[in-house]
Order: C-alpha cells, then structure tokens, then sequence
C-alpha cells in the first residue's frame, strides 16, 4: 500500500507562475486594505469593488499556467498517495493533474450564492451585480473571507491524522486555522518544509527537513529524497 503524503501549500507555490502572493510588505493586497476585499464587512459597503477585486484576479488566473512545482507533485503520485490540502484559490494544482487538491479558502473560478452557501457553480467570468443564483439572491466569489468559517477544515485535519510524510510548500504556517494543521500530525511524523525564507517555528517540530528554496527548486530536492 503506498503511504499517504500530505501536502500544505499557500501562496509561495503559485508565485512562480506569476500569481502575485497574498499581500504586500505594506499589508496591502492590490493596493487595498484586506479587510476592503476580503471580508464580508467589506463586500456590504462595497459590493462592486469586491466583485470587481475578484474579476481582476480571475481573469489573471486565466492567464497563467501551472510551474514545475505543481508538475513535481503530480510525479509524487507514482509512489504515494497524495493529497494536497492548499490556502491557494487558484486552480493551478488541478490544471497541472493533481488528484486529490482540497481548498481550504474556496475557489477563484467558482460562485456562489450570498444566501445560500450551498449553490455554488462553476464561474471563469466577471461576477457582477445582478447575477443571481437560482433562489433569486446576488452571486458573490466562492471565497472564505476574513471572518468566516472555514468548512473544509475538518476534512483537512482528518487527512493531516492520516499522513505519513507531511510536505508545507510555499506558506508560512502563520495564518490560521490554516496553521494549526500541522499540530495534528501524529508524533515523529516526517515533514519537509520548502520555502526561500523559512519562518515556521522550528524548533516546535520533530523530524523536521527545511529546504530553503523556492517552490520548482525545493521540489526537485523534495523528488531527490523522496523517491
């Protein structure tokens, strides 16, 4: 049976393909305060601006390709189950053939209604106002903002119990609850921690490997000691 292997990526691993990370070093995301674009105080005073936010984003995503880190992944599949478990929005994992990808932030390519959480529908276009779902309410981006509950985390805590080797790619393991996952790995479980400028409490950890690197390049080391 192949072990399984759980991967935990953010931000870091899309930035290769050109998606710009989370936010700035001055706390902005495009030139906004995040709470404009990312909460649901937010999307209230503004609903245009948001949708127009996540317009922006959407149509950028459509515009770039999946890199050798998220085509490294795909080749662990040979030799493990893998299951990827990401705080990204983007779809960049799937387009490049992962299998098993669980968002724990929602989808940039889906939409949802703002009353009825459980319609949601494939979207590659602008949302605008007057897109309505079809019990007649406002469809909004298929985003979790600040403030709210994170549905896919338990699933992702059940696959963290599970793991045999954990791999973090690309995040900082910083924003939570994203960031308690790794508490949940079972003790001396192998994880491998790839990023440019690691900043995860290191010391917290057993079994621990860092690979300072970018995501393509950390991968291809990833590869070296995992296969």
């Amino acid at each position: 049976m192949k072990k399984r292997l759980v991967v935990l990526t953010g931000a870091g691993i899309s930035a290769e393909s050109g998606i710009k990370t989370f936010r700035d070093a001055d706390g902005l995301w495009e030139g906004h305060d995040i709470y404009e674009v990312a909460s649901p105080e937010g999307y209230n005073a503004n609903p245009e601006l948001v949708l127009d936010f996540y317009n922006q984003r959407r149509k950028q995503l459509l515009n770039v390709s999946p890199n050798k880190a998220h085509l490294n992944l795909v080749t662990l599949e040979d030799h493990f189950h893998v299951d990827i478990v990401t705080q990204n929005v983007d779809d960049l994992h799937e387009r490049a053939g992962s299998s098993n990808v669980l968002h724990l932030h929602g989808e940039l390519l889906k939409a949802r209604s703002t009353t009825h959480e459980h319609l949601v529908y494939n979207w590659s276009s602008d949302i605008i106002l007057g897109n309505l779902c079809e019990q007649n309410s406002q469809l909004r981006p298929h985003i979790v903002w600040f403030g709210e509950a994170v549905p896919m985390l338990e699933k992702a805590i059940e696959l963290t119990l599970k793991a045999d080797i954990i791999i973090i790619i690309g995040t900082s393991m910083q924003v939570y609850p994203a960031a308690s996952l790794v508490d949940y790995a079972q003790e001396n479980t192998p994880i491998y921690f790839i990023d440019p400028k690691p900043a995860l409490n290191q010391n917290s950890l057993n079994n621990l490997t860092v690979i300072k690197n970018v995501a393509s390049l950390g991968t291809d080391k990833l590869l070296e000691y995992l296969i």
